[in-house]
């Protein structure tokens, strides 16, 4: 069973225990006004609590990258995901979701649906003897949504860095311990803009095109590791201590 030190509410109203948010499309609309989004601030607060974090996209780092997920039943775990996670929550790693989910704007799927998606990739990982994660953060916006609700410039789509920086908000999380594991040069270059070291996969989707973004996405960005999965992503990070 996944354990945890928070109980939060869901936006249904069910209790779920774990330290488990689902960032609705309200709460992120703008984050540039919001005093965690200055790395500065995140950093270098003085607080002796501050704890380190692996960020982790969710679609070609943890799961099997099927496209737009509609359902739980299309989940599937990638292999030797269940030793790495065990591995950097043993180290004393945040492990923290970050993910673009652009299937809620284009209007396949709510957000309720995303959320159960989520709850059931955490039992997923319970079956399996994996920590589940301490927090999920999705960005649902797109800049060319169908759902016009959700078709907006915002600051939590990647390679912009505000789920992370949301993140590092609400968890004290000091950014340059911490790490983003990611398969596309969006999720580098968001972990890098939050300050994070950041480690580039080989198990999805990083030899296809930048995605969709409101403004130019370099595609010569170099990540600080690049390997073949998330067990090689967490020797290396481990052997960096």
């Amino acid at each position: 069973m996944c354990k945890s030190r928070n109980t939060f509410q869901l936006s249904r109203g069910q209790i779920w225990n774990q330290r488990y948010i689902h960032l609705q499309a309200s709460l992120l609309t703008n984050l540039s006004n919001a005093p965690f989004l200055n790395p500065l601030k995140v950093v270098k607060t003085p607080n002796p609590y501050s704890l380190k974090a692996i960020f982790l996209d969710r679609d070609g780092v943890l799961v099997k990258d099927q496209g737009y997920v509609q359902t739980p039943d299309e989940l599937i775990l990638l292999s030797d995901v269940s030793e790495a996670l065990i591995s950097l929550k043993a180290a004393g790693y945040l492990l923290v979701l970050v993910t673009n989910q652009a299937v809620v704007a284009r209007g396949l799927i709510t957000e309720a649906q995303l959320t159960l998606i989520h709850e059931a990739m955490q039992k997923m990982l319970a079956a399996v003897g994996a920590p589940c994660l301490d927090a999920i953060y999705a960005c649902p916006h797109h800049p060319n949504a169908t759902d016009l609700a959700y078709r907006q410039t915002c600051e939590c789509r990647k390679p912009n860095p505000g789920l992370l920086f949301a993140a590092a908000g609400v968890y004290q999380i000091d950014m340059a311990q911490s790490f983003m594991i990611g398969d596309r040069v969006s999720d580098i270059i968001a972990g890098q803009s939050a300050g994070c070291q950041t480690v580039l996969v080989t198990t999805g989707q990083h030899l296809a095109p930048p995605i969709e973004s409101s403004s130019p996405i370099k595609s010569d960005v170099t990540a600080d590791y690049v390997c073949t999965n998330l067990l090689e992503a967490a020797d290396w990070i481990l052997r960096k201590r």
